[in-house]
């Protein structure tokens, strides 16, 4: 199942995808106790997933035309998305002859930073160009885990019972002021700079989350393509190293890292415009579009 955030009627909902992608069904109205995010379905346990799939196997039921909808962020932006740095080989590899260094200088630890709220758009939404800002606005196509049961000191083993399924997040970055200020966080913490979804695929509907093409495009030109294979740390191990002595919460949103091909590592660099159209794309889950504005 696909589940997902949307407005209809100046009304915010929760819902899921009908099989044919054509129309949504409404949880927030159809379920009990309305949920109308992730933690709120989380909530309701078994029983709430067993209803929300009986209206999704319904072929009787008719739902809302997804051209009546405009697209949310299918989570609520009100927590900090944690992020992984540096997570693909090639990638690392790209970023270092970039920046001057020895191109085969790997992590040996996972290197977690975070984009604030404020940074989180939905599918179909603007990206700011932040002209005033940077010269160097760069984009990342990454899977995204979005946690379902919250914990502690997860184990590996165990790690994905934790999560409630995965997205898209497109982490835009400015890479300059990244290398001003030393450190990843302002770079990467504008407004708008990091569109999630547009939809939540249930983990059960992906056999293995780190065996996925991986892809982005620029205004329909290949500029990344990748399968999450190529992840240094997998899946499992993020959540593991991450819940390590502190508490991950259901609706918690972990970006993987991104592979390579993007644009400030290109020679000469190929970064953002306005105008220009990002499709980021993920096997099994669909396709992020999001255009650069003024």
């Amino acid at each position: 199942m696909k589940f997902l955030r949307f407005t209809h009627r100046d009304r915010s909902a929760f819902g899921v995808l009908a099989k044919d992608g054509r129309q949504v069904f409404n949880l927030t109205v159809e379920l009990e106790g309305n949920p109308s995010d992730i933690p709120d379905f989380v909530a309701g346990g078994e029983r709430a997933m067993a209803a929300a799939k009986a209206i999704w196997d319904s072929n009787a039921r008719s739902g809302i035309p997804i051209a009546e909808i405009t697209w949310e962020s299918p989570v609520k932006p009100d927590k900090n998305v944690f992020c992984v740095g540096r997570n693909y080989r090639e990638h690392i590899i790209e970023g270092n002859i970039a920046r001057g260094v020895d191109p085969l200088s790997f992590p040996e630890a996972i290197e977690f930073f975070s984009k604030p709220p404020t940074a989180i758009i939905a599918h179909d939404a603007s990206v700011s160009r932040h002209a005033k800002l940077t010269n160097s606005l760069d984009y990342e196509v990454e899977l995204g885990i979005v946690v379902g049961l919250g914990g502690r000191d997860i184990p590996v083993e165990t790690a994905l019972e934790y999560v409630f399924g995965f997205t898209i997040v497109n982490d835009i970055s400015a890479r300059d002021l990244q290398r001003r200020h030393g450190q990843w966080f302002k770079g990467k913490g504008l407004d708008t700079t990091c569109p999630i979804g547009p939809v939540i695929v249930h983990r059960s509907a992906i056999s293995d989350p780190n065996k996925l093409n991986i892809e982005l495009f620029v205004n329909g030109e290949t500029r990344q393509s990748d399968n999450t294979r190529d992840m240094i740390f997998n899946v499992q191990t993020i959540v593991s190293q991450l819940s390590a002595g502190m508490t991950l919460e259901p609706g918690d949103v972990i970006a993987t890292g991104t592979p390579k091909g993007v644009g400030f590592a290109m020679k000469p660099p190929r970064c953002l415009n306005v105008g220009d159209v990002m499709v980021a794309r993920i096997e099994g889950i669909g396709e992020l579009r999001n255009a650069v504005v003024d």
